[in-house]
């Protein structure tokens, strides 16, 4: 691939990996640990990722444990877990911790799925950015006697991949609203 070309490509993956571990954060009726990925808990006065001060596990379909690795972070986790946007409240034996996902109403899921549409027009918008920034570049290049065959060229293949990413986004769009919209 041309090095013209490629750092613009990396920025549109970046941007598609960007979506996919967003998606992931979005719960679905069943219980999924990444929805912990962006808590981080009061260890010692630092804040830490949830999945460095414990054990994550599923034990059932529709219920995540966290085992703390020091009982005395059981509180912290609890706080912290409360503090997200989870929107689950997390109870506890003394041990550990468990959060108990409810089953999603018919409205709850068209929301979430309104939700992943949006995010995924969010994600076609950074794409095209990313176009419009590298054609731009690519017509700079006309000032350092690069031909317009060339600059037309290089911009027909950043539209090639342009496309690709959009039709990778939608396809993720159209996943997850599947999986959201699954009894």
């Amino acid at each position: 691939m041309d090095a013209r070309i490629e750092g613009f490509n990396e920025k549109m993956q970046k941007a598609y990996d960007f979506l996919l571990s967003d998606y992931q954060t979005i719960r679905a009726g069943r219980a999924n640990p990444h929805v912990l990925d962006k808590i981080k808990v009061d260890y010692y006065g630092t804040p830490t990722p949830i999945q460095q001060v414990g054990n994550i596990s599923v034990p059932e379909a529709r219920m995540i444990q966290i085992a703390p690795w020091e009982k005395s972070l059981i509180k912290e986790i609890e706080k912290a877990i409360m503090m997200s946007d989870v929107g689950i409240t997390p109870s506890n034996d003394g041990a550990v911790i468990r959060l108990v996902f409810p089953e999603l109403t018919e409205d709850r899921r068209k929301e979430l799925a309104k939700e992943v549409k949006k995010k995924g027009e969010d994600a076609k918008v950074a794409i095209r950015n990313i176009r419009r920034d590298g054609n731009d570049a690519f017509k700079k290049l006309a000032k350092e006697d690069v031909s317009e065959d060339e600059i037309k060229d290089l911009e027909d293949k950043l539209q090639k991949i342009t496309d690709g990413f959009i039709k990778e986004i939608d396809a993720a769009v159209d996943s997850k609203s599947k999986e959201i919209m699954t009894v």
